[in-house]
């Protein structure tokens, strides 16, 4: 199935694009759902059709569905209070009721994970929008999947699992309970749910639009938000100059604007696969707004972005890793190797990635930022690398 993630600063009309590109599919036959991630229900308001738990039909072909974190989260603690039963009542633990539970904070992330998984595996539509927050929100989303696997794997390392048959003796040996069953199979299948949700992202159906009114603010946001998507492998397919005022505004302050807009237009038009959508003169509502708004067609996916590691060992002695990350500011850079790992910050956006296997055995040279693209250069451990090399 297609994917479109939507994205852009605060307040430039990305739900208004997700909404009128689903629409549009929908019109041109593509069975196609929509949805929000966000708590206030500014999707229903756009399609005219309120949303909500359910999914709901809001145009022949399209579905409309905004998660309900509240009760997914009741029903998530509930089951976790069944499981880890033993646990609480050695603790001496007071049972929570589902009335009296209010989602944490996350709890809507994880909701929103969980239905774009949902989604992404029904065989049920052709095309997934997704309606995502303002960029740095949207970013950390994607992100919680790939750092929650993480986590989970230092803090019950799947190898660990293989004591099992031991793990009453090493209790009665050490005189407290050690981890009991239900434990490792609920964090193993947080991690075959979490892999999901990661592979919806990677896929190569997936893509990310970006939408952003032109202007001096939106196109700082546009730069941090393509430096902040390259972090995680990922880059615009299109990017969605939205509310144009027209060339020809009698109005000096709209002629000033609209010169403005002109300017940002003309710096985006040999950067990025930019695609022009007028300002109607009032806010789009319902379906005939949205038809008349000129969004892009929805394309084949674009090339996956890759992150290769170039041989250059017989030339100057060392392999050089190439990662993509346009925009970035050499001085908001910074780089640590912590074992088998490569901690990456561009500005406000941090990812620790693994390293590729030939990498491990290799320490790191120096890196350099050239042409949009961060190259780090490794020599070969003489201890770890294999003999003539």
């Amino acid at each position: 199935m297609r994917t479109i993630l939507i994205t852009g600063p605060g307040g430039s009309g990305r739900t208004t694009v997700a909404a009128a590109t689903a629409l549009k599919a929908a019109h041109e036959g593509t069975n196609t759902l929509v949805l929000s991630a966000d708590r206030t229900d500014t999707l229903g308001a756009v399609l005219g059709v309120p949303t909500g738990a359910a999914p709901v039909e809001a145009a022949p072909g399209l579905t409309a569905w905004r998660p309900d974190a509240a009760a997914r989260f009741r029903e998530d603690l509930v089951a976790f209070q069944d499981r880890a039963a033993g646990a609480l009542d050695l603790l001496g633990a007071a049972r929570l009721d589902a009335e009296e539970v209010t989602p944490l904070p996350g709890a809507e992330e994880l909701a929103v994970l969980r239905a774009l998984r949902d989604a992404a595996l029904s065989e049920a539509y052709d095309l997934l929008v997704v309606d995502l927050p303002p960029v740095p929100q949207a970013l950390a989303l994607l992100a919680l999947p790939e750092e929650l696997r993480r986590y989970l794997r230092r803090l019950l390392p799947p190898e660990r699992q293989a004591a099992r048959a031991l793990r009453p003796v090493l209790g009665r040996l050490a005189g407290v309970p050690m981890p009991a069953e239900w434990l490792y199979e609920t964090a193993a299948r947080w991690d075959v749910e979490l892999a999901a949700v990661e592979a919806v992202v990677a896929d190569r159906a997936t893509s990310v639009w970006l939408v952003a009114e032109p202007g001096p603010a939106g196109a700082d946001a546009v730069r941090t938000a393509v430096t902040g998507l390259a972090l995680r492998a990922l880059r615009p397919e299109t990017l969605v100059a939205n509310r144009l005022l027209p060339d020809d505004a009698h109005d000096t302050w709209l002629a000033g604007l609209a010169a403005q807009q002109r300017k940002t237009l003309e710096e985006w038009q040999g950067t990025y696969d930019v695609h022009r959508v007028p300002h109607l003169g009032h806010d789009p509502h319902g379906g005939h707004d949205l038809t008349a708004l000129a969004v892009p067609a929805v394309n084949p996916a674009p090339t996956p972005v890759e992150w290769p590691v170039v041989d250059r060992l017989a030339e100057d002695g060392v392999l050089v890793w190439h990662v993509p990350l346009p925009g970035a500011i050499r001085d908001e850079l910074d780089l640590v190797r912590r074992g088998d790992e490569l901690v990456v910050t561009a500005g406000r956006y941090r990812r620790i990635v693994p390293l590729p296997s030939a990498l491990r055995r290799c320490t790191v040279a120096g890196a350099a930022l050239r042409e949009g693209e961060l190259r780090v250069r490794f020599v070969p451990d003489p201890d770890l690398w294999p003999r003539g090399v």
